[in-house]
């Protein structure tokens, strides 16, 4: 959670060089079936619907239970969360939340990964629109700097309506096409259509 790209590497799973993802397959998916984790998996070229753009050998696990992974990273002391501590990172809490909240809600888990456009946190099938919907996940003041999400969005071919950047900014309010609303907002995403309710 650490790191700044937070997926698996396999060479780190035991330090051999000549692992392959294939061979940690029954491994990973006894994480997910057994609802420990969350997958969430890497898009390169998003179109909709997501499910059938799943093609790159990427893949991120969420933690399925945010209060083990605050009692991992803050131990017994809450406080951080609770009182939304700006000088606390708690990128890893609200993407894990997140996760968490999409799966819950139908949709699937995807990300987009691009080498020269960068990593946008989720993705979402935008069935309204037939095509895909960006979710950035941010924690803390800078909330408005995405440039990832700025890339993915200049991409015309990609046929973007709406995109969303959730973090703890308490207001929702639309700039520069982006639609900023708190975190907890993630509740009213829904599969069947993009985003349900009136902000």
């Amino acid at each position: 959670m650490e790191n700044k790209k937070k997926r698996v590497v396999v060479k780190d799973i035991e330090d051999k060089v000549a692992k392959r993802m294939s061979d940690y397959e029954d491994e990973f998916e006894y994480l997910v079936a057994s609802g420990i984790t969350v997958e969430c998996k890497a898009i390169s070229q998003p179109s909709y619907p997501l499910n059938q753009n799943e093609g790159k050998n990427l893949l991120k696990l969420y933690m399925n239970d945010v209060g083990m992974l605050t009692a991992k990273l803050f131990r017994n002391n809450i406080k951080a969360v609770m009182d939304d501590e700006c000088s606390v990172n708690l990128g890893a809490v609200y993407e894990t939340f997140v996760a968490g909240e999409l799966t819950a809600h139908g949709n699937g888990c995807f990300y987009y990964d691009n080498k020269k456009n960068g990593e946008v946190d989720f993705l979402v099938d935008d069935s309204t629109n037939l095509t895909t919907m960006p979710l950035e996940i941010k924690s803390g003041k800078d909330y408005k700097i995405h440039s990832a999400l700025d890339h993915f969005l200049k991409i015309k071919n990609y046929n973007i309506r709406e995109a969303y950047v959730l973090s703890n900014e308490r207001l929702v309010f639309s700039e520069s096409g982006i639609t900023y609303m708190p975190i907890y907002y993630i509740m009213f995403f829904s599969s069947n259509d993009e985003v349900v309710g009136e902000w």
